[in-house]
C-alpha cells in the first residue's frame, strides 16, 4: 500500500476499473473486428522520463504560454515540470507541498496559472513562474469525494469534476485573486442526467472547455455517455454519441472540433467529431496498445498526443507488481 489510505486507494480503483477487473473490452464496446490492431493504427515511444522510483503519474497539462509540460503524481502530489528540449523532467512541486496528499488533474491556464487537483480535498492555484500558491479552493461537508480533472474556460473560469459527487463546481479569477482558502461551489449538478450505476461507483471524471466559452463536456466513465454543460444557462444535456460509446474514459482533449478520450482500462485512445455546438459526437477512430501502459490522460501538441503511462496496475493503488523504471509521458502518433 502506498501512502494513501486504503479508503482513498479504494476510491480510484472505483474510479478507474468497472465492477470486472479484466482487461477485456468492456460491454458495450465496439466488436474486436472494428479496431485495427495497434501497430497499423497509432505509433507509441517515449517523449520524456519522470524521476523516481513511485510516480505513479496521473495528469498532464501544456501551458499555453511557454509549451511546459506539467505533469501530476498521485502518488505522493509532487508536481513536475518539463521544458521542450529535455529528456527527464525536473520536481516543480515537491511531494507534499501545501498539504497536498495526491496530484491528478492538472492544467496551466494563460494566465500564468497551475491548477492542481487533490482527490481527497480540493484545488490548488499556484503561479506557473514563482511557484506560490495563490488560492485553496476545498470540498465542504464530509461526505465522500473524489476531486478529479479541471478545465479553464477562455474566460479564466476554472471547473472542476468531483467523480463521487456527480458534481462540477466553479472557481472565477475574482476567487482566486481573494487568495487565501475558499469552498469550491457547485456549478453544475449531474446526479439526475448520469444513470444509475452500483452504489459508490463513480461518473465524472475528464473534463474540456469549448474555445468558444459557450460549453463543457464531461464524461461518465462508468456509463461511457458524454455530456454538453451549457456555461451562460447551466444546462446539461447527454451528447448523442455514433459509432461507440466512452467507457473506461479518463482525460479528453478538445481541438478543432475533435475529442480524444484515453481509455484506462483498455489501454485504448479514441478519437471523436464534435458536431451541432457540442450536441452530437462521431467516432472517428479507436486504437489500443499495450504500450500505453494504463494511460489516464492526455494533452495534443504539434499533431502528436503525450498520453500519461500511469502504470497503476504495477505496485500502484490498483495492483500488484514491478513497474517500469523510469515512469514516462508516451509520444502518440497517427491518431
Amino acid at each position: 500500500m502506498n501512502r494513501l489510505t486504503r479508503t482513498t486507494a479504494a476510491a480510484l480503483a472505483l474510479a478507474v476499473l468497472p465492477a470486472s477487473a479484466s482487461l477485456a473490452a468492456p460491454a458495450g464496446a465496439a466488436p474486436a473486428a472494428a479496431v485495427a490492431p495497434a501497430s497499423s493504427r497509432i505509433r507509441v515511444s517515449t517523449a520524456f522520463e519522470l524521476p523516481g522510483a513511485r510516480v505513479y503519474p496521473e495528469g498532464i497539462t501544456l501551458d499555453p504560454r511557454t509549451g511546459d509540460f506539467y505533469v501530476a503524481s498521485y502518488e505522493d502530489g509532487s508536481v513536475y515540470k518539463l521544458t521542450r528540449g529535455r529528456r527527464v523532467a525536473e520536481v516543480f512541486l515537491p511531494a507534499g507541498a501545501d498539504g497536498r496528499r495526491t496530484a491528478n488533474g492538472v492544467r496551466a491556464d494563460r494566465a500564468g496559472r497551475l491548477w492542481v487537483c487533490d482527490s481527497s480535498s480540493g484545488v490548488s492555484v499556484y503561479d506557473t513562474k514563482t511557484r506560490r500558491l495563490l488560492a485553496r479552493f476545498a470540498v465542504p461537508g464530509t461526505d465522500a469525494k473524489f476531486v478529479n480533472d479541471v478545465a479553464v474556460a477562455p474566460n479564466g473560469d476554472a471547473y472542476i469534476t468531483d467523480s463521487a459527487r456527480s458534481l462540477v463546481y466553479r472557481v472565477t479569477p475574482r476567487d482566486v485573486a481573494k487568495g487565501g482558502r475558499a469552498d469550491l461551489r457547485p456549478r453544475f449538478d449531474l446526479g439526475e442526467a448520469v444513470e444509475q450505476h452500483a452504489p459508490g461507483a463513480f461518473t465524472l471524471n475528464g473534463i474540456v472547455a469549448d474555445p468558444s466559452g459557450r460549453y463543457l463536456l464531461t464524461v461518465d466513465m462508468t456509463g461511457g455517455d458524454l455530456y454538453r454543460l451549457d456555461v451562460a444557462s447551466g444546462a446539461v444535456r447527454k451528447v448523442a454519441l455514433e459509432g461507440g460509446d466512452l467507457r473506461n474514459a479518463d482525460g479528453l482533449e478538445l481541438q478543432d472540433g475533435r475529442l480524444w478520450a484515453v481509455h484506462n482500462l483498455d489501454n485504448a485512445i479514441s478519437r471523436w467529431r464534435i458536431g451541432n455546438g457540442g450536441a452530437t459526437a462521431r467516432r472517428e477512430r479507436r486504437a489500443a496498445s499495450a504500450a500505453l501502459e494504463l494511460p489516464t490522460t492526455l494533452v495534443r501538441s504539434r499533431g502528436t498526443l503525450y498520453v500519461v503511462r500511469s502504470q497503476f496496475d504495477k505496485g500502484g493503488p490498483l495492483g500488484d507488481g514491478v513497474p517500469r523504471i523510469p515512469f514516462s509521458v508516451a509520444a502518440v502518433r497517427g491518431l
